[in-house]
């Protein structure tokens, strides 16, 4: 077999598309001033953030002036719990999350819960939904803050954010929803009008945009103090000199988004489903993660019994496959994925886990090389397993089973 290089990681990074790259060099050449400067120059350059910020707010549905330009999707949902949280005036309000968001959410709630605001965690099924029913159970008179992400860039599962979203307005028509769309929008149809949310995140390092720029949306009305002051830019809410390279880039990813969303989908989706159908029937005791079709178009989640994650990348690497075990804020934690634990997965089968995230340049031929690659390399991990030693003499798993997962989550089966 004739070694590719082949990157299926997309869920961490994307490739800068050229015509992103083109857009952004002016602003790191010859148009670099400041876009507060009140000279002709640099309400140029003030001109081409402002044009970024109306085709970011275009591909969410937004208005112009609801989009607040951030350093990273980290910092758009800390600002979005944290600028809401502070407008309460000390108001111990309650806050309602899943255990599935990414920790740049987790962590923020976690760090009010010490500080004494009450937080409701929703559970979510083994294919990581939050439904409406358990919502709404959740959902108090006391509520103030709800946070529930689009779509999980780990397991791929998407959720029905527009239901959810419905049952917090009629049990708390006060209550503020955000939601985490840094996996989503620009990947999947995201309208904050269609969603009923009232704070949106997004990132165009998710499709083909720079990195060190992102946004979060704040629907008009809603009260958000700034976690960074000292400035005027972004109408106070967000204080520092803007990265207009980012910007200007995130604006013209955000338009190619847009006008190529349903091509990339219908290119990424046979990928996707090749690898899904095909990966259960390649290697044994391999289990498939997240919802079967309402999940991202590039994303196949799975995790391989009686084998360590680490050992899969690193043997993956050397084959020119580039995957993560995870989301990538956490797949160098070497501990089981809090999203795994969170859908009931075992915690010793969950070490075993392989995120292929495809892309716009992956193809079929890529596809067909992961599936031939990835069951030498588990056969070749299990020979040095003492677990896998174990259970070929005894037939009995040391650790409990992944009977969790569902029938339709696991096979026996392999090649």
């Amino acid at each position: 077999m004739e070694r590719r290089n082949v990157y299926l990681d997309h869920a961490a990074a994307t490739p800068l598309d050229p015509r992103v790259r083109e857009a952004m060099l002016p602003y790191l050449d010859t148009r670099f001033h400041n876009p507060q400067s009140g000279h002709a120059r640099g309400y140029e350059v003030r001109e081409a953030l402002e044009a970024a910020r109306a085709q970011v707010a275009l591909l969410v549905g937004a208005p112009q002036r609801a989009i607040v330009f951030v350093s990273c999707g980290s910092e758009a949902n800390n600002l979005a719990i944290k600028g809401v949280v502070a407008g309460w005036g000390g108001a111990k309000k309650r806050i309602v999350s899943s255990p599935i968001e990414h920790y740049s959410v987790l962590h923020p709630i976690k760090s009010l819960e010490k500080q004494g605001y009450p937080v409701t965690w929703v559970s979510v099924d083994a294919h990581g939904i939050i439904t409406p029913e358990v919502l709404e159970r959740a959902v108090w008179p006391d509520t103030g803050l709800v946070s529930i992400q689009t779509a999980n860039p780990e397991i791929g599962t998407v959720q029905d954010i527009a239901a959810l979203a419905s049952v917090v307005k009629e049990k708390a028509p006060e209550a503020v929803f955000h939601t985490d769309a840094v996996d989503a929008a620009g990947t999947i149809p995201v309208h904050v009008d269609e969603l009923h949310v009232d704070l949106l995140s997004l990132a165009p390092s998710t499709f083909y945009g720079p990195k060190g720029t992102a946004a979060l949306y704040v629907r008009p009305g809603v009260r958000l103090l700034p976690l960074i002051e000292g400035g005027v830019q972004e109408e106070g809410r967000r204080a520092g000199l803007e990265n207009v390279p980012a910007i200007v880039g995130f604006g013209v990813a955000a338009a190619l988004a847009r006008q190529e969303m349903e091509q990339r989908t219908r290119h990424l989706l046979p990928l996707r489903d090749r690898l899904f159908a095909e990966l259960p029937k390649r290697v044994e005791y391999l289990y498939l993660s997240g919802h079967p079709t309402r999940r991202l178009p590039g994303n196949v989640h799975c995790m391989v019994e009686f084998v360590e994650g680490e050992s899969l990348l690193l043997l993956l690497d050397d084959a020119g496959i580039a995957v993560s075990s995870g989301s990538a804020c956490t797949s160098r934690a070497l501990k089981a994925s809090h999203v795994l634990q969170a859908v009931g997965a075992d915690v010793a089968v969950a070490q075993g886990s392989l995120l292929f995230s495809l892309g716009a340049s992956n193809t079929m031929a890529d596809v067909e090389y992961v599936l031939e690659a990835l069951p030498p390399v588990v056969a070749k991990l299990r020979t040095l397993s003492p677990l896998w030693a174990y259970f070929q003499k005894t037939g009995a798993r040391q650790q409990a089973g992944p009977g969790a997962y569902g029938d339709d989550h696991h096979t026996d089966g392999g090649a």
